[in-house]
Formats: structure tokens, sequence, C-alpha cells
């Protein structure tokens, strides 16, 4: 197995700040409402800004994974309930 290069690296970090920025404009829009919920919710009980976006990015990481590998829609339904069951992060697809 090879080592990340420079190259990895920078695309994994564009993919992550683009994931963050996608749900800081959820949580702007309150576009579904389980965003902003969401992130209230982990506010109050003491998650730092920065790790509930990362949470919140994590979940749509994995609707965005099941969408490519299952050529389907977005599953509104699904993501506003793993949204909403944060902390507690969903499975991961095998």
């Amino acid at each position: 197995m090879s080592e990340p290069t420079d190259i990895d690296l920078d695309e994994e970090e564009f993919a992550e700040n683009t994931l963050v920025e996608a749900i800081e404009n959820q949580i702007a829009s309150d576009d579904p409402p389980a965003a902003k919920a969401t992130f209230n919710k982990l506010t109050l009980v003491g998650y730092e800004r920065e790790e509930i976006l990362n949470l919140m990015a994590h979940v749509l990481a994995v609707e965005i994974d099941a969408i490519l590998e299952e050529d389907r829609a977005f599953n509104t339904e699904w993501y506003e309930a793993a949204l909403r069951a944060l902390p507690e992060l969903p499975p991961e697809k095998q």
C-alpha cells in the first residue's frame, strides 16, 4: 500500500471542507430542519462547534457514499434520523 501523497491529502481536506460547508448551509437555511435541531441539541449538551460539524458531515458522507454505491436518490428520511441519533454515528457500509 502506498503512502498518501500531498494530492491525496489535499483532496481529502477539500472533501471534508465541502461536507462541513454543506452542513453549515443546511443549518443556516434550516433545511432540513433536523440539521439545525441536531446542532442545537449537541451544543446544549456541551459539544464544540467544530466537533458537531464533523459529526454531521460524517453522516452526510455516509449518505453520499450510499447514493453512489446504490445508484439511488438522497434518502432524506434516513439522513434526518441519522442526524437526530447523533452523537451516535451510523454504521459504516461494508
